[in-house]
Parts: structure tokens; sequence; C-alpha cells
């Protein structure tokens, strides 16, 4: 394993790797204005001011890596014209509208090898992000089908993608860079979370939203209802939950619901294990990197009717077996799927790919 601790990396984006290596990482956030940026502790907003500069660090010596998280539009698109010219920001010149332009700056030459982070849900690349693709060195992907080549559906192909395309070298060279990436667990809030074991008041615990979210939430909402009114303790609390009160009451829950909402892979699955409880979650539909295994660390279903139900009452019949999972499955997030671990993973990775 690599000695990290003398590297230096430069971030474009929210922050990420500035969160893992706080001292080592210059980041520029489009989610910082003048008021909140540090610029004597490596943060800078980005602005026509501080182009210039990042534009430098692109060709310093010094930087070992840099991680770019590209925002959800380009900044010709006419989405994120439109959302920042009609803005209160920009009479209160907290203005993004220069926020985009930074990934850009990463279609010149830079001396040290890029890592993309695309932590969205949308299960494709965008065209905007092509040249990102083809300047990288690691592409990593959140979302990813298993079979790669969809991601350029609609894309980069107006179909799904053909034979003929998937000959294509440049296309060929596209898809080996790319890699899995969870979303993990949420990087601020890991003092959050409950520290001690807590007694389990009820059996399945969930909260979140139904009614905008994937069909796969409406359909297990109501197998989870005909199991309450069978007899098993199952908690939905009927508004949004505090944080905390959120991590205390997947705690005192032998399983947590963890469905898939606009994406597959979703924070709650790795907040249930790390609060002691035990994610049921329909099967994946993404390639996972360090995933959690089946009765292993969490149980998957088919979103089929009463397979859900089925799974839990199986579950719940070895409670024994589920103090077992819980411990193995808080012990395989916290090595895997905190931010540390997966910044510590998206550089060794990047790293490696520079070598010849």
């Amino acid at each position: 394993m690599r000695d990290l601790s003398r590297m230096k990396f430069l971030e474009i984006g929210n922050p990420w790797l500035k969160v893992a290596f706080p001292q080592q990482t210059i980041c520029f956030s489009p989610f910082h204005t003048r008021g909140t940026a540090d610029p004597k502790n490596g943060l800078y907003h980005i602005s026509p001011s501080t182009l210039p500069k990042l534009n430098a660090l692109l060709r310093d010596p010094d930087i070992s890596m840099i991680a770019c998280r590209p925002l959800y539009y380009a900044p010709w698109h006419w989405q994120w014209i439109n959302r920042e010219l009609f803005t209160r920001r920009l009479l209160q010149g907290r203005s993004r509208f220069s926020a985009p332009y930074a990934a850009q700056l990463l279609r010149q030459r830079n001396l040290a090898p890029i890592a993309v982070l695309d932590t969205e849900d949308f299960p494709g690349i965008k065209p905007d992000r092509f040249f990102l693709l083809s300047r990288c060195h690691t592409y990593f992907k959140r979302e990813l089908p298993p079979d790669r080549w969809r991601l350029f559906m609609g894309t980069a192909h107006p179909d799904l993608p053909t034979r003929r395309f998937r000959g294509q070298q440049k296309f060929r060279e596209w898809i080996g860079k790319i890699r899995p990436l969870s979303i993990g667990l949420p990087a601020p809030l890991h003092g959050s979370l409950p520290m001690t074991s807590e007694d389990k008041t009820a059996d399945v615990f969930f909260v979140g939203d139904v009614e905008r979210s994937s069909s796969v939430r409406g359909a297990g909402v109501a197998e989870l209802l005909a199991l309450r009114d069978a007899g098993i303790r199952v908690d939905i609390p009927e508004q949004r939950l505090p944080l905390d009160a959120f991590y205390k009451r997947a705690s005192r829950a032998w399983l947590t619901w963890s469905p898939e909402g606009l994406g597959w892979d979703c924070f709650r699955h790795y907040e249930a294990l790390a609060c002691g409880s035990v994610p049921v979650i329909n099967q994946p539909s993404i390639d996972r990197y360090r995933p959690l295994v089946e009765g292993e660390h969490a149980f998957y279903y088919n979103p089929a009717p009463g397979h859900l139900s089925a799974t839990i009452r199986a579950a719940l019949a070895d409670k024994n077996r589920l103090r077992k999972m819980a411990a193995a499955g808080q012990a395989h997030v916290m090595a895997h799927h905190t931010l540390d671990a997966l910044a510590r993973h998206v550089v060794e990775m990047t790293l490696d790919a520079q070598q010849p």
C-alpha cells in the first residue's frame, strides 16, 4: 500500500478528496462562495478571479493527482444558464456562473493523472463529459450498468450500442477506464452514528419518499403494511426524521428496508449496517464496488409481489444470524465504504492506471 501522506492533490468540484485529505488537497468548489471559501487552507470558490490559479496548478509538477466531480449541467446548457441568470444569488454576488468552466480546463494537457468521480443517479455518461473520459486515467461511476456499453445508450449512440460501435478502438479504450464506486456513508455524518448497540424495538424500519421515487418503493410499502397488520413490528415514521433520530430508529430495528430510489445505490444501504441493522434491498441492477454480500451483510429480494414479505419473515426467524450479519456488515462498511476508504481507493486505482 502506498504512502499517500506526502502526496498533493488537486480537486475540482464538491469537496470530496478535500474531506479525506484536508491538508494535502487544494479544492476549487462550485458550492462555496467568496464568503465561505478558505483560500489559506486550500479551499477556493470558482470565479473568473480564481480560474487562472487553477489553470496554473494543473501544470504544477508537485500535484500527484487531479480529481474532478463535474457538475450536472455543462456551462452551455440552457438550464444552467437559466438557473444562474435568474437567481437571487446573482444579485447577492454569489453567482456560480463560472463553476462549470473549471472542469473545461482539463481539456488541455496536464502533468498529473486525472480521476473523474461520477456519483450521480443517471446510469449513463453524458456527451459533455466525453472529453473527460478521453483525458482521464480512471472514470469512477456510481450507477454502473453490468454491461458497461449501456453507459453510451442515447448519448454516444442513439440506441443500444451495436457490435460495430463496440468494436471501435476509441470506445473500447473508454470502457477500459471505467470503474465502479459506491456512494458509501455520507462524509460529514459519521459522528451522528450510534456507537453502541441498541435494544431492538422494531422488526423492520423504513423511512423515505415513496410517491416521487422508484416504483419499487410503492409496491414494497404495501407489503410492509400487510406485515404490520399480521403482527410484525414495522416502524414507518409518518414524516421525515432528523438525521440523529433516523439513525436511532434504524439502530433499534433488526432489519432496515432499503429499496432503490432514483438510483439503486443509496446511503441507506450503508447507514443501516453502520447502525447495527441489516438492510433488505431489492436485487442489484448495477456493477458494485466491494458489494454487500447476500446472507453475509444484507438480504436481497426479487421485487415481484410477495418476495419482500417472504424475505423478511425468513430473516426474522433467526435473530442470532441477524446479530452476526449486522456485525460483519458494519465491519465491512467501515473498512470499505467510508469516505476515507473510498478516497484512498480512488487515489490508488488512479495512480495504478498511470503505471506503464
